[in-house]
């Protein structure tokens, strides 16, 4: 799918806009939906008294693999689309602080 330069515009004006290309936020969604596989699978394991401590270790590191890809997708869709762009908008500094404030749980 092919932005618009209308799209574009909306995507750098408008303040906590996601705006990542569609092939971005579908690979996202697929990671989380399968980060939300692994917590149902981590659940039911924890509900059996006979799950094994190393296979939920396993899971519980399949889910942060998964949350840590999406994460990548969505940084990089950010970066591509706001701050390679921000010093054209003169936004740099609250750009640069945004994302600081948000890695900093990371």
């Amino acid at each position: 799918m092919t932005r618009t330069d209308a799209q574009d515009e909306h995507c750098h004006t408008t303040p906590g806009h996601l705006c990542m290309p569609e092939d971005a936020r579908k690979r996202a969604a697929r990671r989380l939906a399968i980060a939300r596989g692994h917590l149902e699978g981590i659940i039911r394991m924890l509900d059996n008294p006979d799950a094994y401590c190393v296979d939920v270790l396993r899971q519980i590191k399949a889910v942060q693999g998964a949350l840590s890809g999406a994460g990548e997708v969505v940084l990089r869709g950010h970066l591509e689309a706001h701050v390679a762009t921000a010093h054209e908008r003169g936004d740099t500094v609250e750009i640069v602080e945004e994302l600081m404030e948000a890695l900093k749980y990371t």
